[in-house]
């Protein structure tokens, strides 16, 4: 890493890591895990967020919401709260479904397809940067709506 009176720049620990991801990114198990994982969390991450915003806007309590689905308060609160939390299909569509909503299945636009379902299916990449600028893209996308 070079430094210049003691600041070291970021710029070589980005290199590092796209050079390291990139050759990882080879592996066709590494790559599928990275994508399913990037996928899971996104996935949750945006369905959990939803959800608790429409539990806040019909003034929803965390604990009137356990109670509704036959859980303890503290479930439904680390449900909400917790960084790496896995709910089942069957917990996520139960909170919908008591917050008046339903989970369906949006298919992947042509970019995402071409990036992360291609990639899936083959095993391989052709543009290693363009799949996880892509994944990440679609980490930060605010796609659920409610009508």
């Amino acid at each position: 890493m070079k430094h210049q009176k003691g600041k070291s720049f970021v710029a070589d620990d980005q290199s590092i890591f796209w050079d390291d991801l990139t050759n990882d990114l080879k592996d066709p198990e590494f790559l599928r895990d990275y994508i399913v994982e990037s996928i899971r969390i996104s996935t949750i991450d945006e369905i959990l967020g939803r959800l608790d915003e429409v539990r806040e806007e019909n003034r929803l309590s965390k604990a009137d919401l356990a109670r509704a689905i036959g859980a303890e308060p503290a479930v439904v609160r680390r449900l909400f709260a917790s960084a790496h939390v896995n709910p089942t299909l069957g917990t996520l569509a139960e909170v919908a479904a008591t917050l008046g909503l339903r989970i369906s299945l949006e298919p992947f636009n042509s970019t995402e397809r071409a990036q992360v379902t291609e990639s899936l299916l083959s095993g391989r990449t052709s543009n290693s940067k363009a799949l996880v600028n892509q994944l990440s893209k679609m980490r930060r996308s605010k796609r659920l709506r409610v009508a």
